[in-house]
């Protein structure tokens, strides 16, 4: 059904990889002026051309309706909402060049899983302290772009303080194959999203050393209480992890091999090391980065978190695997569910 002018929204998608191209798809399918930003001109050129974004999600043709843009300011202006769809370690930059380019009120929604390395700061976070006078969202959940795209049926989460948020985005962003759902708890639905690629890399390399359905089953279940225990003595709360956000986006990034965090994990259990891993994928890996972030965050908390406290040793102090997984059968505490009641 056609969109009445007044309900026509202008969008701006940043970021032209895989999900920003698929969420940008998406808003222009559903009749709503929709901007892809991306770098490079080259880049931006040959989709316009192509149709395609042949380097994130080849072989698949995009809206005749979406425009690609290379220009930041260009792409922006006059743009009712703000999307960012961009890898953690830029995201700060993005959201500094971007600042004083909006109009007041714009609602911005980030679709980044990550924390950024240091500050222990979420996206939203950078956002409230980067722009003036715009209403924060996120969105999080167990989305693969490339499912997305060929209309599989997906749902998702947005979450934030703000009720207009929580309304529009949901109307902007949904299909017939793909469904928007809310929540209020910004920060937990944010930190579920940025701690699963964590596990996404555990289970990677259990896989590959030959770890069986019980091992994954063992490893998903603690996973989940290790992030939840987390995220409760950081404020949030742990029946968000209970959701799409939490539990849903843990089992698909940790059971897929187009999980990028996955893919890594499987690599170094086969004895890669980690930087040749990430090299060959190519795209971020998260869960990399977030590693190292949430395990000095979790000593200066004191927050129990042996999982974390595991694949750090694997990968940053060259503890042999073996001797890891017989620490973690032996060492961890016997209570099995911990949510507060």
């Amino acid at each position: 059904m056609a969109l009445s002018s007044e309900s026509v929204r202008r969008v701006a998608v940043l970021g032209g990889g895989s999900f920003g191209t698929a969420i940008a798809n998406i808003i222009a399918t559903n009749g709503h002026r929709a901007r892809l930003w991306i770098r490079d001109e080259a880049r931006a050129q040959e989709c316009r051309e192509t149709r395609c974004n042949r380097q994130y999600l080849p072989n698949y043709q995009l809206h005749s309706d979406l425009a690609f843009c290379s220009d930041l300011a260009q792409c922006v202006e006059g743009c009712d909402l703000v999307v960012i769809a961009i890898p953690s370690k830029s995201f700060r930059e993005v959201a500094e060049q971007v600042s004083g380019l909006l109009k007041p009120g714009t609602i911005v929604v980030s679709t980044t899983k990550g924390i950024e390395i240091g500050s222990f700061t979420l996206m939203s976070q950078i956002l409230e302290q980067e722009l003036q006078d715009v209403k924060i969202g996120v969105l999080s959940g167990p989305n693969f772009a490339a499912e997305i795209v060929n209309n599989q049926y997906t749902a998702s989460v947005v979450a934030s303080e703000h009720q207009e948020v929580l309304e529009l985005i949901p109307g902007v962003f949904s299909s017939g194959t793909f469904r928007v759902y809310s929540n209020p708890d910004r920060y937990g639905v944010e930190l579920a999203g940025a701690l699963k690629n964590i596990y996404a890399i555990i289970t990677g390399m259990a896989a590959a050393l030959g770890c069986g359905q019980n091992t994954l089953a063992m490893i998903l279940t603690r996973s989940l209480a290790e992030m939840s225990r987390f995220a409760n003595c950081l404020g949030a709360d742990t029946m968000t992890f209970l959701g799409l956000a939490g539990v849903g986006d843990l089992i698909l990034t940790c059971t897929s091999d187009m999980s990028r965090n996955y893919r890594a994990g499987y690599a170094v259990g086969k004895g890669q090391s980690l930087d040749q891993a990430v090299s060959d994928i190519g795209q971020a890996v998260e869960g990399v980065n977030t590693l190292k972030t949430v395990k000095h965050k979790a000593d200066e908390l004191g927050v129990y978190m042996p999982l974390v406290q595991a694949l750090y040793a694997v990968l940053f102090m060259q503890q042999n695997i073996e001797s890891i997984i017989q620490q973690l059968m032996t060492g961890e505490a016997n209570t099995d569910v911990e949510y507060d009641r």
